[in-house]
C-alpha cells in the first residue's frame, strides 16, 4: 500500500487502484489542455504517455506555486514531493505518476532540491528580472529532466523557455504574479510575448506545449476568446516540432 497527496491530504492506494488514480491525474491535465489531442501526433509515439504524465506533474507544481491565502497544505505537498522525487532515483515511487516517469534516469534529486524555491517565488516580484530569477533554479531543473527524458541537450535557452511559459501562465492564475514595475497584466503579457520566440529551445514535447501556451497568451493580448482552429494548431505545432 502507498500514499500520495491530493488537494485534501494523503490518500492510501493499493496496486489495484493505481491505474485509475493515474488516469485521474492525466485526465485533469488533458481537461486543461484539450488542444493537446490535436497536436500530440507530432510527439513520437514512445514519448506520448510520458509527455502527458510529465506535464501533469508540472501542473501540480504550478498549482502549488499559484496558491494564495493559507498555503500550508501546498507547502506540505511540496515537501512530500521532494521526498518522492528523490525516491525515484532508487525506483521506489509512491505516486501514480511515478509509474510512468520513475523509469526515466533523470536528475530527479535536482528537481527535488529546486521545489522549495517555488514558495519564495510566490512573492510579488519588483520587476521582470526578479520574476525570472525567482524561477531560474526550478526551470533549470525542469529543463534538465526534460533533456534526459526526451533525449535532447540541456541548455540555458531551454530553461529560459520554461521560465517564460511559467510566467505567462502564472499571470492569468494569480494577480500577485504581476511585477510591481508593470502597470497592468496586459503590459506584462506583451513584455513576455516579446521575449518568447515562436519556436523555443528544448525537446519536441516542450516546443509543442509552448505553442499552445503562447497561443493562449496571444488571445489574451488581443482581448478575444481563445478559439484556436484545428488547422492552425496543426500548422504551428508541426512547425515547432521540426526543431
Amino acid at each position: 500500500m502507498a500514499s500520495y497527496p491530493t488537494g485534501f491530504g494523503l490518500i492510501e492506494t493499493t496496486r489495484f487502484d493505481v491505474s485509475s488514480a493515474l488516469d485521474s491525474f492525466l485526465d485533469k491535465w488533458r481537461e486543461r489542455w484539450p488542444e493537446w489531442a490535436f497536436v500530440e501526433r507530432f510527439v513520437g509515439e514512445a514519448d506520448r504517455d510520458r509527455s502527458v504524465a510529465w506535464f501533469a506533474l508540472l501542473q501540480e507544481f504550478d498549482d502549488m506555486l499559484n496558491a494564495s491565502g493559507d498555503t500550508t497544505p501546498q507547502d506540505a505537498k511540496l515537501a512530500w514531493w521532494g521526498e518522492e522525487l528523490r525516491s525515484w532515483d532508487a525506483q521506489r515511487s509512491r505516486h501514480p505518476l511515478g509509474r510512468v516517469l520513475e523509469p526515466v534516469r533523470a536528475p530527479w534529486a535536482q528537481l527535488a532540491d529546486a521545489l522549495p524555491g517555488l514558495i519564495d517565488a510566490r512573492d510579488r516580484p519588483a520587476d521582470a528580472a526578479q520574476a525570472r530569477k525567482a524561477l531560474a533554479q526550478y526551470a533549470a531543473a525542469v529543463a534538465a529532466v526534460e533533456a534526459a527524458m526526451f533525449n535532447s541537450k540541456p541548455s540555458p535557452a531551454a530553461a529560459e523557455a520554461v521560465v517564460t511559459q511559467m510566467l505567462a501562465l502564472r499571470v492569468q492564475e494569480q494577480a500577485a504574479a504581476l511585477p510591481q514595475s508593470f502597470s497592468d497584466e496586459m503590459e506584462w503579457d506583451k513584455a513576455l510575448q516579446a521575449s518568447w520566440p515562436s519556436r523555443v529551445a528544448g525537446p519536441r514535447p516542450r516546443r509543442i506545449y509552448a505553442v499552445l501556451a503562447r497561443g493562449r497568451q496571444q488571445a489574451r493580448i488581443r482581448g478575444g476568446e481563445y478559439q484556436p482552429s484545428p488547422a492552425g494548431l496543426l500548422w504551428r505545432s508541426w512547425w515547432a516540432a521540426r526543431g
